[in-house]
């Protein structure tokens, strides 16, 4: 953490410049704070990197980017093809069964896809299995994702945001940790792993939505079949770096804090909090008044109730280490190939939690995770200490 804050503050007050810039320039006569930020973040989003979502909808089907994006991507990296079941039991008419065959077409899973809200259904985006993996019980995974897409009139197309496409990627990534399975026993199947490993992969997954050759395989109009437009493509792709010095540095500043909190020791004497949370911010050169953590140790709930995230705040981030990291060495090494696919499957995704998560991660990559990707990846560029 401590070595992401050099190129996360710089960013931030470079991004905090340019928002001074634009007080000036509206002759608003006064210097930025930090609730002013948004206000003119979002300015600056508007004048910059906005997306015009009317013209990005129409490349972005919800089930052309289901089988030409999402499954075109396993099947190029895992050699899976998924055929569509209907005779099938479901729990709602909305949901759809594919049925999963490995690359020696052989039958391995099933996966259930509910993609729209309703009234009855609970918000957000998820991934559970109903069957896990084991070959100590004979069972082959049987797993679902859930989002809450609106639900387009009848007869009419289901278009999509490249958020929602980012989230369907997204939920796949667990789908696969879950689908590709193979273990012993089911509580150490799939998804059955800490935090931080659970998310590695579905937010690897992630990055197979704007890479090159799957992208232009679903981005294609609706209707005419045409690809998305060059400059609409790197809108999307300039828009994910946007206020990234803010959103990093405030996410350290919280996560460091916790650690802060949870290394003191059982006898340590009561601290003064608000006076303990300087200094402590201090200490590791993140006490930026314009961006202060994104909890306060006041409303810090996540590390004081049984959430599971005391001492353990930074997983979030560790994840997302682990996942711009695999991407490097992928793009290091051919990219979208199978070969490549079948390395991080029977290393990463087939192992669920039969061996320690660091252990099993440093045997895919051959070395420690590097944070200089994540940093690549957010558009900036590491910053030695002082």
């Amino acid at each position: 953490m401590t070595s992401l804050v050099p190129a996360a503050t710089a960013r931030a007050r470079a991004e905090a410049a340019k928002m001074q810039a634009l007080i000036d320039a509206q002759k608003g006569g006064f210097q930025l704070a930090a609730w002013d930020w948004q206000y003119y973040a979002e300015q600056v989003r508007k004048a910059e990197f906005d997306l015009d979502e009317a013209q990005i909808k129409p490349y972005l089907e919800l089930n052309q980017v289901l089988t030409d994006g999402v499954f075109y991507a396993a099947h190029q990296l895992y050699g899976l093809t998924f055929k569509e079941r209907h005779d099938l039991p479901v729990y709602h008419p909305d949901v759809r069964v594919f049925e999963v065959f490995d690359a020696d077409r052989k039958p391995m899973a099933l996966f259930y896809a509910d993609y729209f809200k309703r009234d009855s259904k609970k918000g957000g985006a998820w991934m559970d299995p109903f069957v896990n993996q084991s070959s100590l019980l004979g069972t082959r995974p049987v797993v679902f994702n859930v989002c809450n897409f609106t639900k387009p009139a009848l007869g009419q197309p289901a278009l999509i945001s490249f958020d929602d496409v980012t989230t369907l990627f997204h939920e796949f990534g667990h789908a696969l940790h879950g689908l590709l399975s193979n273990v012993r026993y089911p509580l150490l199947a799939g998804t059955n792993v800490p935090n931080d490993f659970a998310e590695f992969p579905s937010q690897f997954n992630e990055k197979w939505a704007l890479q090159p050759q799957v992208f232009a395989h679903y981005a294609k109009h609706h209707k005419t079949g045409e690809p998305m437009p060059q400059p609409l493509v790197e809108k999307i792709k300039k828009s994910h770096t946007f206020n990234q010095g803010y959103d990093l540095t405030e996410y350290l500043a919280a996560a460091l804090l916790d650690m802060a909190w949870h290394t003191q020791s059982a006898d340590a004497p009561a601290k003064d909090v608000p006076a303990f949370e300087t200094s402590a911010l201090d200490r590791f050169r993140i006490n930026l008044p314009l961006v202060p953590p994104r909890y306060h140790t006041t409303y810090f709930a996540h590390i004081w109730s049984s959430s599971g995230y005391s001492a353990g705040y930074y997983a979030y981030l560790w994840s997302e280490v682990l996942d711009h990291d695999a991407y490097a060495w992928f793009k290091a090494h051919g990219d979208l190939t199978r070969a490549n696919g079948d390395r991080f499957r029977k290393m990463i995704l087939s192992r669920g939690s039969t061996e320690d998560m660091a252990t099993l991660y440093r045997t895919f990559r051959g070395q420690e995770p590097s944070v200089e990707p994540l940093l690549e990846a957010r558009g900036m560029q590491p910053v030695p200490a002082k």
